[in-house]
């Protein structure tokens, strides 16, 4: 539902009715200003199927970028100078852009998503554990790492964000964000071509019964994530006393935004397949962290399964984790799971002679 045609505009000026109690910085409404252009951007080349043949379309698509073409760089320091920044080599604010998220489900004309994080620049002489870009330069990813310029600056907790948010470009192209005060989504008028507040203050219900996990991984999965799928499998059959529904779409923005719009859980846990996906399968910097703040800030929850995703500090750029978000109560449960599993408190039962089995079943309800 429309809320009294609240524009991105008008809410970011503090000039409309709106949750938010304190005004964003002229510097950070910038940003997000120049985030909804881009992500205009991309929704009408995927509309007209084009992305693929664009020249860039690699670079489009490769995950993780700072979003800085020459015009982006006049814009920071533009930016920088509204913000109180002592010169315009120094923006006050960076910028993790994910553009095309799981980009193949755009070639078969499925629900694809952009995914970023706007981060404060330290200062130089910051004792914070990351430091700002070199001169304040801003940096474009070619898909390489790019060394200790590219990613120092964004090793920060993922509690210390100023923004974060997706867009989904589905039916409807939905920009959704949260400052800190509330999670909100706007819908793109394709009239007016401006976005517009569609879904105010969204709220993940605590419980649920839809659970996103590729199941075809299970057996490379830990034993607490083991034990909280079987159980959810067994539904009321099992100790959970009720029906669960499983599904997997491989696409990481269409799944986050079900969630917000009606609860649900997804599971993205790390896994024994290789060394390095121990650590998880997606960006600390440009996936989690974001997703993180934005579900927590619905009232949901977000962990790495040991780890609350928003105080886990990456120490690189590109560094993987596992993401395990949604409604409360279940994410709760399987964080209890790993801490059981990690205390040696969930170990089956076990007999050289009866194997998993002893001679006794369990009481049976009469």
């Amino acid at each position: 539902m429309r809320h009294a045609n609240i524009t991105l505009t008008r809410f970011l000026s503090g000039d409309a009715g709106h949750p938010m109690s304190t005004r964003p910085p002229t510097a950070l409404q910038a940003v997000l200003h120049e985030v909804a252009a881009s992500v205009k951007t991309i929704a009408a080349a995927l509309a007209r199927g084009t992305l693929g043949e664009s020249a860039h379309a690699d670079f489009v698509a490769g995950g993780a970028v700072l979003a800085y073409s020459a015009r982006r760089r006049k814009l920071t320091e533009t930016a920088s100078r509204s913000a109180g920044a002592n010169d315009a080599n120094s923006p006050a604010y960076q910028l993790a852009f994910d553009p095309l998220n799981c980009p193949w489900n755009a070639d078969i004309n499925g629900t694809a998503g952009s995914i970023f994080s706007v981060m404060r620049v330290q200062s130089q002489g910051s004792d914070a554990p990351n430091r700002a870009l070199r001169g304040g330069a801003s940096v474009e990813s070619d898909g390489e790492h790019n060394g200790e310029v590219f990613g120092a600056s964004f090793l920060q907790l993922g509690r210390e964000q100023a923004a974060a948010g997706y867009t989904i470009y589905g039916p409807a192209t939905i920009l959704v964000f949260t400052l800190g005060e509330g999670t909100h989504g706007f819908t793109l008028d394709g009239d007016t071509d401006e976005f517009v507040l569609t879904h105010p203050s969204i709220r993940i219900p605590e419980d649920t019964g839809e659970i996103a996990v590729d199941a075809s991984n299970e057996r490379f999965w830990e034993p607490p994530v083991r034990r909280y799928v079987h159980e959810c499998r067994e539904g009321r059959a099992g100790c959970r006393d009720r029906d669960f529904s499983l599904r997997w779409s491989d696409a990481l923005v269409p799944e986050v935004h079900r969630i917000l719009m009606r609860g649900g859980l997804f599971l993205m846990p790390r896994d024994y397949r290789t060394r390095s996906a121990m650590r998880g399968r997606l960006s600390a910097v440009y996936d989690a962290s974001p997703l993180g703040f934005l579900v927590e800030q619905a009232g949901g929850m977000a962990t790495t399964g040991r780890e609350r995703v928003l105080d886990a500090a990456p120490r690189a750029f590109h560094e993987r984790m596992p993401l395990i978000l949604g409604s409360a109560n279940e994410v709760a449960r399987i964080g209890r799971y790993h801490r059981e599993h990690d205390l040696g408190i969930d170990a089956p039962f076990t007999s050289p002679l009866f194997r998993e089995r002893s001679l006794f079943l369990p009481e049976a309800s009469v």
